[in-house]
């Protein structure tokens, strides 16, 4: 299964649309999570305890784009555009969603 950003993958020809595939993932906020997150953000640095949850809600997002484009026939994703929201009481979930065109790719 071919994932791209782009609207074309180069070398190659759309040969059919699919339609619209989309996924959301929703994380929620863990206390400790976000009290970690606090201090790294006192004492500067990166805070691996959101960035690993973000990379795995992603990865899953994709996975399911890629699951929902083969059942529709396709090989390929194009055009995929990831979005953030923050949503739930008090903001206290984050939403990572994702969106493509399912395609069939010739050659691939």
């Amino acid at each position: 299964m071919i994932l791209t950003t782009t609207s074309h993958v180069d070398g190659r020809q759309v040969t059919r649309y699919h339609g619209i595939v989309m996924s959301e993932v929703i994380l929620g906020a863990n206390i400790f999570r976000d009290l970690f997150a606090g201090i790294r953000d006192i004492v500067g640095g990166r805070s691996g305890s959101y960035e690993k949850p973000l990379r795995d809600a992603r990865r899953t997002a994709l996975d399911e784009l890629s699951d929902e484009a083969r059942d529709l026939g396709a090989n390929g994703v194009i055009g995929i555009d990831f979005d953030y929201e923050v949503i739930g009481k008090n903001g206290s979930m984050l939403m990572v969603s994702a969106s493509g065109t399912a395609v069939t790719i010739s050659g691939v």
